[in-house]
């Protein structure tokens, strides 16, 4: 079996996502985007069970998924989706003395996730999940974007 292209490419599509996670978050620094990218996968998979976050991590590229499933308790029950105000705090909160997590975090990295994902194989899961799966990280215009698999 040849070696999979999204371990064949990790680092450099972990370096295009978090460039892109970083301009769409109008953050200077890649810790400020990590961290905010970390709670935003956070607050998403805290809703999910194990199965549901596992099909969720599949359609990542490799590091995206690693970050993903970082110090998970799979066997904390899932959370009901809130609002996006409500959610938007919980990533504010994550490490609150070193976040610097704009209020748009999870629709910023929503478009940067959706850039570097395929889209149909994505939404395909997210729909197996639910509305508020799909609604967590729908972007407005997609055509706005092209596809930055590198």
């Amino acid at each position: 079996m040849p070696l999979p292209r999204t371990y064949a490419h990790a680092s450099k599509d972990w370096r295009a996502f978090l460039d892109d996670a970083k301009d769409r978050l109008g953050l200077d620094s890649d810790n400020a985007a990590y961290t905010a990218v970390d709670a935003v996968f956070q607050v998403f998979r805290r809703r999910l069970t194990v199965p549901e976050a596992l099909a969720f991590a599949d359609q990542l590229p490799a590091v995206l998924r690693a970050i993903f499933v970082h110090g998970w308790d799979g066997t904390a029950p899932p959370v009901p989706f809130a609002s996006r105000a409500q959610m938007t705090g919980e990533a504010k909160a994550i490490r609150p003395h070193h976040n610097l997590t704009p209020d748009q975090c999870i629709a910023a990295v929503a478009w940067a996730l959706r850039r570097h994902t395929h889209r149909i194989d994505l939404d395909r899961v997210l729909a197996r999940i639910g509305p508020e799966a799909q609604a967590f990280w729908h972007v407005a215009d997609p055509a706005a974007f092209a596809r930055r698999i590198t």
